[in-house]
Protein backbone atom coordinates (compact mmCIF):
# COMPACT_ATOMS: atom_id res chain seq x y z
CA UNK A 1 0.00 0.00 0.00
CA UNK A 2 1.21 3.67 -0.68
CA UNK A 3 1.71 6.05 1.59
CA UNK A 4 -1.19 8.21 -0.45
CA UNK A 5 -3.69 5.22 -0.06
CA UNK A 6 -2.80 5.27 3.06
CA UNK A 7 -3.79 8.88 3.88
CA UNK A 8 -6.88 8.05 1.87
CA UNK A 9 -7.68 5.34 4.22
CA UNK A 10 -7.28 7.70 7.21
CA UNK A 11 -9.68 10.36 5.77
CA UNK A 12 -12.18 7.97 4.88
CA UNK A 13 -11.72 6.42 8.85
CA UNK A 14 -11.98 9.81 10.37
CA UNK A 15 -14.95 10.96 8.19
CA UNK A 16 -16.68 7.93 9.24
CA UNK A 17 -16.16 9.02 12.56
CA UNK A 18 -17.02 12.36 12.16
CA UNK A 19 -20.02 11.06 11.17
CA UNK A 20 -20.94 9.14 13.61
CA UNK A 21 -19.99 11.52 16.15
CA UNK A 22 -22.16 13.67 14.81
CA UNK A 23 -24.68 11.56 15.12
CA UNK A 24 -24.52 11.13 18.68
CA UNK A 25 -24.25 14.54 19.43
CA UNK A 26 -27.95 14.76 17.85
CA UNK A 27 -29.08 11.97 19.35
CA UNK A 28 -28.09 12.67 22.91
CA UNK A 29 -30.20 16.24 22.65
CA UNK A 30 -33.32 14.30 21.32
CA UNK A 31 -32.84 11.88 24.53
CA UNK A 32 -32.29 14.73 26.91
CA UNK A 33 -35.34 16.32 25.52
CA UNK A 34 -37.74 13.68 25.99
CA UNK A 35 -35.87 13.01 29.73
CA UNK A 36 -37.50 16.58 29.99
CA UNK A 37 -40.68 15.62 28.66
CA UNK A 38 -40.93 12.29 31.10
CA UNK A 39 -40.16 14.58 34.14
CA UNK A 40 -42.65 16.77 33.14
CA UNK A 41 -45.19 14.65 33.40
CA UNK A 42 -44.47 12.46 35.86
CA UNK A 43 -42.14 14.50 38.20
CA UNK A 44 -39.79 12.18 38.67
CA UNK A 45 -35.85 12.68 38.89
CA UNK A 46 -33.91 13.00 35.24
CA UNK A 47 -31.86 9.89 36.43
CA UNK A 48 -35.76 8.20 36.79
CA UNK A 49 -36.29 9.55 34.00
CA UNK A 50 -34.09 8.26 31.77
CA UNK A 51 -34.65 4.81 33.48
CA UNK A 52 -38.10 5.01 32.13
CA UNK A 53 -36.98 5.50 28.63
CA UNK A 54 -34.88 2.73 28.88
CA UNK A 55 -37.69 0.72 29.61
CA UNK A 56 -39.99 1.66 26.70
CA UNK A 57 -37.02 1.14 24.37
CA UNK A 58 -36.25 -2.54 25.88
CA UNK A 59 -40.30 -3.38 26.51
CA UNK A 60 -40.79 -2.29 23.18
CA UNK A 61 -37.97 -3.50 20.96
CA UNK A 62 -37.26 0.03 19.77
CA UNK A 63 -34.12 1.75 20.02
CA UNK A 64 -33.73 4.27 22.56
CA UNK A 65 -33.21 7.05 20.43
CA UNK A 66 -36.39 6.30 18.58
CA UNK A 67 -38.47 6.32 21.65
CA UNK A 68 -37.12 9.45 22.14
CA UNK A 69 -38.34 10.96 19.12
CA UNK A 70 -41.50 9.53 19.44
CA UNK A 71 -42.19 11.73 22.74
CA UNK A 72 -40.53 14.63 21.43
CA UNK A 73 -42.68 14.57 18.76
CA UNK A 74 -45.52 13.99 20.64
CA UNK A 75 -46.86 17.58 21.24
CA UNK A 76 -47.00 17.60 17.26
CA UNK A 77 -48.34 14.77 16.41
CA UNK A 78 -50.91 15.08 19.27
CA UNK A 79 -50.37 10.81 19.88
CA UNK A 80 -47.62 8.24 20.76
CA UNK A 81 -47.25 5.13 18.32
CA UNK A 82 -49.62 2.06 19.72
CA UNK A 83 -46.61 0.10 20.75
CA UNK A 84 -45.00 3.30 22.52
CA UNK A 85 -48.15 4.33 24.69
CA UNK A 86 -49.07 1.65 26.70
CA UNK A 87 -45.26 1.02 27.44
CA UNK A 88 -44.58 4.48 28.62
CA UNK A 89 -47.46 4.21 30.77
CA UNK A 90 -46.52 1.34 32.63
CA UNK A 91 -43.06 2.40 32.50
CA UNK A 92 -44.19 5.66 34.65
CA UNK A 93 -46.80 4.25 37.06
CA UNK A 94 -43.92 1.37 38.29
CA UNK A 95 -41.27 4.78 38.33
CA UNK A 96 -43.45 7.08 40.41
CA UNK A 97 -44.79 3.71 42.61
CA UNK A 98 -40.98 2.97 42.82
CA UNK A 99 -39.86 6.38 43.48
CA UNK A 100 -42.95 9.10 44.45
CA UNK A 101 -43.25 10.97 41.66
CA UNK A 102 -46.08 12.79 40.12
CA UNK A 103 -47.87 14.00 37.60
CA UNK A 104 -47.25 17.49 36.65
CA UNK A 105 -50.36 18.24 34.88
CA UNK A 106 -53.60 18.84 36.63
CA UNK A 107 -56.20 16.55 36.03
CA UNK A 108 -58.10 18.60 33.54
CA UNK A 109 -55.24 18.90 31.21
CA UNK A 110 -55.47 15.13 30.99
CA UNK A 111 -58.01 14.33 29.10
CA UNK A 112 -56.32 16.63 26.12
CA UNK A 113 -52.57 16.99 24.75
CA UNK A 114 -49.71 14.53 26.98
CA UNK A 115 -52.69 13.00 29.79
CA UNK A 116 -55.27 11.65 27.20
CA UNK A 117 -52.33 10.05 25.20
CA UNK A 118 -51.22 7.98 27.89
CA UNK A 119 -54.69 7.14 29.21
CA UNK A 120 -55.35 5.24 25.92
CA UNK A 121 -57.80 7.75 25.11
CA UNK A 122 -58.14 8.02 21.11
CA UNK A 123 -56.35 10.74 19.43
Amino acid sequence: MTEREELVGKIEELQEEVAQLRQAVVSHAVVDQAIGVVIALSGLRPEQGWEVLKTVSQRTNTKLREVAQHIVRWPERGSLPPEIRPALRIALTEARTMHGGRSLIRQEQRSKGYGGALSGKSE
